[in-house]
């Protein structure tokens, strides 16, 4: 995660020497509760299990029935080291957790990990668009944005290395006929486009900053109650280009089960969102000018490009999940949509690259 580093005070985390069962998590997650919560009466413990998630399973183990206690225990999904470093994921959680970002992370275990249950609306497609809403997602991804490096070190901006990874162990795997990847590029051509974009997208010179890297809608907690959203999972968090996190934003206003992308916002919803984005940046910077016409469109030009590697990153990330993953969710058609929108857009974006 280059140069990023937990703050000096942050307090160690607790590992507990816990193995969940991915197929049968209640057994293994009530053993975590006997450690965690030794005062609570197993026989009172309610579980939710969450079924959003295309990564891992989660859990919520509670007592209260408003879930105000509830902790949280997520079990990584099978070969998922392949692509997410669960030491980073740590070290993000409690930096996040330093700047006010994140909730307070229990303790890890032998595949998983504990923690604080954020009570809200997880979000939809159709609730990222709102105007309030949209503002407020706007102003929290600044704050992670204007966390400082350590020791205001350049980081290093992780979606090269992952790219190239990833490109790795498909390498690595056989070449299987499926019929379910019908679509999906060559390697070869995966590799050329990798190339491509390693040369145009860091040309542009996006500011390096902490982003979270996967904010899909799900990943977002509306409190109506405390007006604010809150982001949620750090897997994918760490150093990379501003642009990539807004475009990666804006690419899941289309969804995950069944993408629509003609839920792209619109020239007019982006630049809302960035005015609204580059307003809250500069306040938190002690600023007081608000952001001009031509700095929000730079800033639009910018995110329209980084939407390539966002699609590209989980299209290959998809095609990973398709040859290991036991979650029940459609890889292959989800790798195939991500593609085909790639090189859809393709030739849109790259109009503007000397603009």
């Amino acid at each position: 995660m280059g140069e990023q580093q937990c703050p000096s005070d942050s307090p160690s985390v607790r590992s507990l020497s816990i193995a969940v069962d991915e197929q049968n998590v209640i057994p293994g997650a009530l053993s975590l509760i006997r450690e965690l919560r030794p005062d609570w009466d197993l026989r009172h413990v309610h579980t939710k299990l969450f079924t959003e998630g295309i990564t891992n399973k989660l859990l919520a183990c509670y007592v209260d029935t408003c879930m105000k206690d509830a902790v949280l225990v997520r079990v990584y999904g099978k070969r998922t080291e392949l692509f997410v470093d669960r030491d980073d994921e740590v070290t993000s959680f409690q930096l996040l957790r330093a700047h006010g970002c994140a909730p307070e992370l229990y303790c890890t275990f032998q595949n998983g990990l504990c923690y604080e249950f954020i009570r809200g609306l997880a979000l939809g497609p159709e609730h990222v668009r709102q105007p309030h809403i949209l503002r407020l997602i706007a102003h929290e991804m600044a704050k992670y944005h204007c966390i400082p490096a350590h020791n205001g070190c350049l980081p290093k901006v992780v979606l090269w290395q992952k790219l190239n990874k990833y490109l790795s162990i498909l390498h690595t795997e056989e070449e299987i006929q499926d019929s379910q990847l019908a679509g999906i590029p060559s390697l070869k051509v995966l590799e050329e486009e990798l190339i491509w974009l390693q040369k145009y997208l860091p040309s542009l010179e996006s500011p390096i900053v902490l982003c979270h890297n996967d904010l899909l809608c799900k990943n977002v907690i509306y409190s109506d109650e405390e007006g604010h959203v809150r982001f949620i999972d750090y897997e994918y968090a760490g150093y990379n280009y501003q642009a990539y996190d807004i475009a990666n934003h804006f690419n899941e206003f289309a969804g995950v089960n069944e993408p629509d992308y003609r839920l792209f916002p619109d020239r007019e919803t982006q630049l809302e969102w960035l005015r609204h984005y580059l307003g809250a940046c500069r306040r938190l910077k002690g600023e007081e000018r608000e952001p001009d016409d031509k700095e929000v469109d730079n800033l639009c030009i910018q995110v329209n490009k980084f939407v390539l590697a966002s699609h590209y990153f989980w299209g290959l990330w998809s095609l990973i999940q398709h040859r290991f993953s036991d979650i029940d969710f459609n890889f292959a058609q989800y790798a195939v949509s991500r593609f085909k929108q790639y090189f859809h857009v393709k030739p849109q974006v790259t109009v503007l690259w000397d603009m």
